[in-house]
């Protein structure tokens, strides 16, 4: 079966912060540059081990997740690119507001909600359930480097979800998770 990884970005100085990032262009702390050298240390080494194979990155284009990649790209030698489906949803009001706030929780269980500008959840699946698609068609392995609300739809992809479980998955900083295309 044919595998694909996906990582969400080192962290933020949103992150400390506690804010939502979304489609707002944030740089990584000096910590979340180290989360990137680590990742790519260890994927570097389980490729020399021979328990993992990666032909290409696809990266989000914001910073985060690009410079995440590059740092990883760095390290292990595989090529990357980037591609704006795996950009982050645009959270439109909340940018920039407390990721553990009860609205926005709350509105990230409806899925026709655009956030008052920004990108709603149905909108936000048809574009990473494409790229998903597209790379299930060829005999690369790739690794998605984007972040927290892209790998919500990543995770639905692969498996069953409730709103509420869609709503509260996330990973953390540099994680790294192996779905199977089945």
């Amino acid at each position: 079966m044919k595998k694909i990884y996906f990582t969400r970005h080192g962290q933020t100085f949103w992150n400390v912060e506690n804010k939502i990032c979304g489609a707002t262009d944030i740089e990584l702390t000096e910590y979340g540059k180290e989360q990137a050298r680590k990742l790519g240390n260890m994927i570097k080494t389980k490729i020399d081990s021979g328990e993992l194979h990666i032909d290409m990155i696809i990266s989000s284009p914001l910073s985060r997740a690009f410079d995440t990649s590059a740092i990883v790209s760095e390290i292990t030698g595989i090529p990357m690119k980037s591609d704006d489906r795996v950009k982050e949803q645009n959270f439109g009001k909340y940018e920039g507001t407390a990721r553990d706030g009860l609205e926005f929780k709350a509105s990230k269980r409806n899925f026709i909600d655009s956030y008052e500008g920004g990108e709603n959840m149905l909108k936000l699946a048809q574009r990473i359930y494409n790229i998903l698609d597209e790379l299930k068609e060829d005999d690369n392995i790739y690794l998605i480097v984007a972040h927290n609300g892209i790998a919500r739809s990543v995770n639905s992809y692969f498996s069953d979800m409730s709103n509420e479980a869609y709503g509260d998955f996330g990973i953390k900083n540099c994680e790294l998770k192996t779905y199977e295309y089945i």
